[in-house]
Parts: C-alpha cells; structure tokens; sequence
C-alpha cells in the first residue's frame, strides 16, 4: 500500500558527520524492518518536521528510496534535551499484510457527572495503549469515553475504549486509563495555647506608677524599721550676698 505522506531519503555513508549534515539541514536516519537490513540515510529534516505532524507514529509513510518506495511508520525521534531540534530518526519498514504493534495516543471526550455534580478530581493514568493491526486499519487515535466515570470509585479500563474493526489490543484489558477520587479538605493544626506562660507573663508585669509607696510601707513596717523622713533643701541665697 503506497501511502499519500511520502518523504525522500537519501543514502548515508558510515564516515560522514552528522554534525555538519544536521548543519546543512539534513536529519541523519536509519529505516530497518523484519526483512529489512538496517540502511542508514538522511531526510531533509524541515520536509521531516512536516511529516511528523500530519502523520504521528500511527500512520504509513512511504520512504522514497533510489530502488524504489518503502512503506514504512516513524518509530523513534530522538531530540535534543535543550533546543527540541531533532537529531535522528527510526523507521520501521514492514510487509504488505504484515501486522504491527503500534502506541495509539488516547483522547477523553464526554463530561464526568462525578467532576461536574461531585466535584471529584479527574485523573487521566493513561495517555496512549499499545494495539495490534495492518497498516491499513491503523487509527491515529483512540478515544476514551469519561461520561462512564459518574462516581468516586468509577472507572475507565482498556478494554472499555471502542476500537476499530481489525484492531486488537495488546494493552492488559484491565488497565486503568482515568478515575477520578474525592478531594479531602485539609486539616489546618492550631497550635494549644501555653496557660502557663501568659499567667508568668502577667506576674512579671513592672509596677505601676503610685503603687511602690503602698508596697514599700508594709514591707518596713515587717522588718521594725522607720522609714526616714525626706530632708529638707537649703533655701536659697539671696542674690547679691
């Protein structure tokens, strides 16, 4: 099956630097398959960037050799950590008939009734399940219905996403793909309050202004003594004497 997303690929010789060819503009890339020797090539890495996009690592792209047309799906991108410039690519070439397994990416359609009318949190556990099918019936996504999640112990399992005639899944029935839970209210600790302390805070208060005569006459007349009565100033000279 020849494939409407076509891409060219050029011969790449073992010596040849992949810095200078990613410099120029060519992404360095190997196709192989079951019958299928590993061919190392080079694809020009815009037209590259174009095919990723329409195609995925779902759909058939046939790789424009100089003996001829190879169909093939994009298996692997490596990219670099920093910039997210590619800097190779894999592509499995496979037989006519021959049926593959692929990752399919997972969309969630619906609205939940236990995150609308409960307010549960939505958990999304899975992003894609792995499927076995000819290129041909291959779908670029696969849809999971959360209307299913009504609630907080709901659940959406692999094998409740509908899938196309001649797919089968490889993913375990079982798996989880998204559940939602209740939120639970965070407890706020308010520290006891030390009694203790406040009461010494109180007795170490300073005494106030007119209450130190009142507590100094009893403590005197305790010990016996008499307090000394205040001298008196010496009057002041008059001026001139």
């Amino acid at each position: 099956m020849k494939s409407d997303i076509i891409l060219e690929v050029t011969p790449r010789g073992a010596k040849e630097n992949v810095a200078i060819l990613r410099k120029s503009g060519k992404l360095p890339a190997v196709y192989y398959g079951k019958k299928q020797a590993s061919t190392s090539v080079t694809v020009n890495a815009v037209e590259f960037s174009k095919v990723l996009k329409k195609a995925g690592e779902s759909s058939v792209v046939t790789l424009q050799t100089k003996n001829g047309v190879l169909d093939s799906l994009i298996y692997d991108v490596d990219r670099d950590p920093v910039t997210g410039a590619f800097r190779h690519a894999d592509f499995y070439v496979f037989e006519k008939g021959q049926k593959i397994k692929v990752k399919i990416p997972i969309e969630f359609k619906g609205v939940s009734p236990a995150v609308k009318e409960l307010g549960a949190v939505l958990v999304k556990v899975l992003r894609d399940v792995l499927i076995e099918a000819t290129p041909k019936d291959l779908p670029q996504v696969l849809f999971a219905d959360i209307s299913k999640l009504v609630a907080f112990d709901s659940q959406v399992l692999a094998k409740d996403i509908i899938l196309p005639e001649g797919v089968n899944l490889i993913t375990k029935p079982d798996e989880v793909v998204a559940s939602v839970y209740e939120p639970k209210e965070e407890v706020v600790e308010v520290a006891p309050v030390d009694l203790s302390a406040i009461e010494v805070e109180k007795k170490g208060k300073e005494v106030k202004e007119g209450e130190e005569g009142a507590e100094a006459a009893p403590a005197a007349a305790a010990s016996g003594k008499t307090p000394a009565p205040a001298k008196d100033k010496a009057p002041a000279k008059p001026a001139g004497k």
